[in-house]
């Protein structure tokens, strides 16, 4: 009864029993939190620290020189590198909230509609999940191609606005929401987009946040191949500049190759920290029904 005080927890209460834990978990933390740390120093070594044998994990004469070279080379092209940034952040922005907007109304149609030939779609779904990207190029450079999306924002978009995990991970969720909530909101006269936007939505937004997390990832880090069917310049993205920085000079390009990889990876990483406790809570109620 010392640890609570009435129905609550105390916090400034240790229990002994956690020692064994935070044990094991500190270290492990440590461990993970070591690849986070060398990116990020990287990013502000001179040359002589990036090429220096044994590498170290933090940098100890840090310079901006490399984040200035980076954009001096952008401004060089003809194209500033703000350009590439903008393009990237239109393109994932809108993949993601089309994308989002498709997959919780397929979720709903899948999870709760019964049609003659739902299962069938849903199984081309699911064998949708064991095709990579470089397997269905050929066949999705001729349709952008046949649609006349080639070289333009399209090309960017229409490949990602419908993803298979992302679909299969809300409608796993959205199976966990009552029937007779639905039946209930029926009665009551609500037509299916009312129900979306005060049911399902509302009760699957950690299966939300988390398609968010993962369509993010994908469109900001993997939108390169998408740039194969984009030849003007001013429509590339900044994935398409990142991979280019080192194309001519491998050796003398790396400080700013170490600049860009961090450029890309920050955005990951304030998406996933500021939807972390939905990421959770979706993992944790994925078996729940």
């Amino acid at each position: 009864m010392a640890n609570f005080q009435g129905n609550r927890i105390n916090p400034s209460r240790f229990s002994r029993g956690q020692i064994k834990f935070h044990v094991i978990a500190l270290p492990l933390s440590i461990l993970m939190l070591i690849p986070v740390i060398f990116l990020f120093s990287n990013a502000f070594k001179p040359l002589g620290e990036l090429f220096r044998f044994p590498p170290s994990i933090f940098v100890y004469n840090p310079t901006l020189d490399n984040f200035r070279n980076l954009l001096n080379l952008a401004g060089s092209t003809g194209i500033p590198m703000s350009r590439y940034f903008l393009n990237t952040l239109f393109v994932t922005v809108l993949t993601v909230i089309l994308n989002i907007i498709i997959s919780i109304m397929g979720a709903y149609v899948f999870s709760k509609k019964k049609f003659r030939i739902k299962g069938a779609l849903w199984e081309i779904n699911q064998a949708a999940l064991m095709f990579i990207a470089t397997a269905v190029a050929i066949p999705r450079y001729l349709i952008i191609v046949n649609i006349g999306a080639y070289n333009t924002w399209f090309a960017h978009i229409l490949p990602l606005i419908a993803a298979p995990v992302v679909l299969f991970l809300v409608k796993q969720f959205v199976d966990g929401i009552p029937d007779a909530l639905i039946e209930a909101a029926v009665v009551d006269g609500a037509g299916d987009a009312i129900i979306l936007r005060k049911i399902i939505i509302p009760l699957a937004k950690p299966a939300l946040a988390t398609s968010v997390v993962l369509t993010f990832q994908q469109v900001w880090g993997n939108v390169e191949s998408s740039n194969n069917y984009i030849t003007s310049e001013s429509l590339r993205t900044l994935t398409y500049y990142v991979n280019s920085v080192g194309t001519n000079n491998a050796v003398a390009a790396a400080g700013m190759m170490a600049a860009a990889q961090l450029v890309m990876f920050i955005p990951n990483l304030i998406i996933f920290i500021s939807m972390q406790s939905k990421v959770m809570n979706t993992m944790s109620h994925s078996g729940i029904k």
